[in-house]
């Protein structure tokens, strides 16, 4: 297609999808969304939630072992393909188009970040106060969250999506799966969800290697996998650093492979970033520290408690410092909101069909105003932090 039609109206389905895959301009932008592709329907709103659903779990136990939250926007878009890919190669029912098959990782992601208050602020709260947070309060207090989240997004993507034309990183990573997957005719997309459910298996293998319950039930509990490597190491010495066990140190290699594959999602820079930060403390500085007696016995807890301050220290220096080091972002972020600036861009070709600003401006307060009261009745914290946090939020991300 060497020129752009005058109309949507020229195109067949194939087109349109040909198209749509070559083309991210405004014209694509402009016309695809208004044309006959399917895209935010039934069933790709269904399979978004029920995949969404079960990689929440996922999102929560890694959450739970690493402290992150990893988005499964990318593995929602593999699982969707090919489960439709099966589904049309029987007869049952059609493929998903590419408009579908980003409508339903927009819900699935969706659903896999929902369980981050489940791996941070929540569990900190238990853990300080000692008291189990009610299941009921839990599920209010996320789903307000995520209401005012996605109240928060409409003026944030309107502003670096639609304006500035910024690459959103896990967006741009599953646009770029998706592309992949329905230009190769289906034999690549296939291989990749193939090769995702090999993983899967081999994941599911070690877990279940390392289940004492399910050894016993198949009468072999001396096959089972120990929880750490090491633990053979420990079966004949004791490796120590200044008198201290590693193991006490919290320096162990699990055989559960969910760090490893972690590493390989962040990277090797991260990753690296990570593993030189670890040695230091873990290795080098708490050893000695125990040894000289600063610090009161090994343990997770009290190496954790004594390099907490340095450790936060050193974050937020890092975080103060990128922020100011880049003037010109808080300028334009600012500049941005200005009525004289905003006449000068061009009309936005999504304004027509995307949900107008006036809902975040008015629902913001609102669910804000939730938000602080159930706060102060669910965890105790001043209507005056409340209030003050709800636009400082909202003000950085801007940033």
């Amino acid at each position: 297609m060497a020129h752009a039609p005058s109309g949507l109206q020229e195109l067949t389905p194939e087109q349109v999808r040909e198209w749509s895959l070559e083309k991210k301009d405004a014209w694509w932008l402009k016309n695809i969304y208004r044309g006959d592709m399917p895209q935010l329907n039934f069933r790709s709103a269904l399979t978004g939630m029920i995949l969404g659903g079960v990689l929440s779990l996922t999102n929560l136990y890694v959450g739970i072992k690493t402290g992150w939250t990893l988005g499964v926007g990318i593995t929602s878009v593999i699982l969707s393909y090919a489960l439709f890919k099966v589904i049309s190669g029987l007869g049952w029912g059609k493929e998903m188009t590419i408009l579908e098959n980003n409508a339903m990782q927009s819900v699935a992601t969706s659903a896999g970040y929902m369980t981050a208050p489940l791996i941070s602020s929540l569990p900190a709260f238990m853990l300080v106060t000692g008291k189990a947070i009610p299941m009921y309060q839990t599920m209010i207090w996320i789903i307000l969250l995520a209401i005012l989240g996605v109240l928060y997004a409409f003026p944030l993507k309107k502003r670096f999506i639609n304006e500035e034309q910024l690459p959103f990183p896990e967006g741009y990573a599953a646009g770029a799966v998706l592309q992949n997957l329905h230009q190769s005719q289906g034999k690549e997309g296939m291989f990749k969800a193939k090769l995702l459910l090999l993983a899967g298996g081999i994941a599911a293998f070690f877990e279940v290697w390392r289940s004492e319950s399910f050894m016993k039930i198949i009468r072999a509990p001396f096959l089972q996998l120990p929880e750490y490597w090491d633990d053979f190491i420990y079966r004949k010495f004791t490796p120590a650093l200044w008198g201290t066990p590693l193991k006490d140190l919290t320096i162990q290699w699990e055989t559960s492979i969910v760090m490893v594959c972690t590493g390989g999602l962040t990277g090797i820079k991260t990753g690296f970033s990570l593993l030189l930060g670890a040695v230091i403390n873990y290795a080098i500085l708490a050893p000695y520290m125990i040894h000289t007696g600063v610090i009161k016995g090994a343990g997770f807890k009290n190496i954790t408690m004594w390099a907490l301050w340095g450790g936060v220290a050193m974050m937020t220096t890092a975080s103060l410092y990128s922020f100011f080091s880049k003037p010109q972002i808080i300028l334009s972020a600012f500049a941005g909101l200005l009525p004289s600036n905003r006449k000068k861009k061009q009309k936005d070709v999504l304004a027509e069909i995307e949900l107008p600003i006036g809902v975040s401006i008015i629902g913001i307060p609102i669910v804000g105003l939730a938000v602080v009261i159930l706060g102060h009745q669910f965890f105790h914290f001043g209507y005056f932090e409340g209030f003050i946090a709800i636009p400082l939020t909202f003000l950085f991300t801007l940033i």
